[in-house]
């Protein structure tokens, strides 16, 4: 059987995959000679090409000089997507999980990433990983966020789910994150400290960030998923707390002093972005900044 064919995005499509404005994706079609195809008028975009073209040419003169390309990427976060927009530090964002962006940031292909790969103690966040694939890399990490994780449910929480042994209650439908996604791998592990196998749980969508996740329990495609405080608040769920957990984003020292992490970092430290993570619920960004992981090579 030959292979399938490789998705089309539309601009709408791929400027909300990067995190975009649609009038930036035109301007890099222009400008930048972002990949693309025609049809009837209308500019389609693969998707693979587009990353492929994000890791190798968006860096510019930077990369030719070692700098990695002005991409984050790394698991998806409601505060960071917010700050990387309207921040305008022209970074784009390719959120396809923690374990993707680890890989990515230590392949040089991004400039940071995101991620919340929790210890199988779950007593520390993301310096394991980092000890193991990020040494030699020259990269760092620093905290971007505490943030509250637990089970998002419908209002009034119908069907009584209270704890991580709840999701393998008869009649209780799951939503799921992508393998490789902090949230997954944090639920492996409190499945594991329950006692609770996987295969007990009824997975009906498995979904790609924070807002999607929530979006499955609003509209009734599951009954519960494991995400963000900050993802239940804006569509009316209710929300189990089960973890704090660190957000720490792997940052290239190359890139470090460039002005797109720079002004992303400017204006997290402002009163505008510390109010808008109080509004949010769910985070704590009084140690944002602070180093958490070294490599020592």
């Amino acid at each position: 059987m030959p292979p399938a064919a490789p998705a089309r995005l539309t601009v709408a499509e791929v400027a909300r995959h990067l995190r975009l404005g649609t009038r930036k994706v035109y301007d890099l079609v222009a400008r930048k000679g972002l990949p693309h195809a025609r049809a009837g008028g209308k500019l389609l975009f693969d998707l693979a090409e587009v990353e492929r073209w994000l890791a190798q040419s968006s860096g510019g003169e930077a990369a030719r000089h070692g700098v990695p390309p002005p991409t984050l990427g790394g698991s998806h976060d409601p505060l960071l997507d917010w700050a990387v927009r309207e921040s305008r530090c022209g970074l784009a964002l390719l959120t396809q999980g923690s374990a993707d962006g680890l890989g990515r940031l230590a392949r040089g292909e991004v400039s940071g990433a995101l991620m919340h790969l929790p210890s199988a103690d779950l007593s520390d966040f993301n310096r394991a990983e980092a000890g193991e694939r990020l040494r030699g890399r020259n990269v760092a990490l620093v905290e971007w966020a505490r943030r509250e994780q637990g089970l998002l449910v419908a209002r009034g929480n119908p069907k009584k789910v209270r704890a991580v042994a709840d999701l393998a209650k008869r009649g209780v439908t799951v939503a799921a994150r992508q393998a490789g996604a902090g949230s997954a791998v944090l639920l492996e592990r409190l499945l594991a400290r329950e006692g609770v196998e996987r295969s007990r749980l009824r997975i009906t969508v498995t979904t790609m960030g924070e807002n999607d996740l929530a979006m499955a329990v609003k509209t009734g495609e599951a009954d519960v998923g494991l995400g963000a405080r900050a993802a239940a608040l804006p569509l009316g769920l209710d929300f189990v707390p089960l973890v704090v957990e660190r957000l720490d984003l792997g940052v290239s020292r190359a890139a470090w002093f460039e002005p797109p992490l720079r002004a992303l970092f400017a204006f997290a430290k402002g009163k505008r972005f510390v109010e808008h993570a109080r509004s949010m619920a769910g985070y704590d960004v009084s140690g944002l900044g602070t180093v958490t992981w070294n490599d020592p090579d």
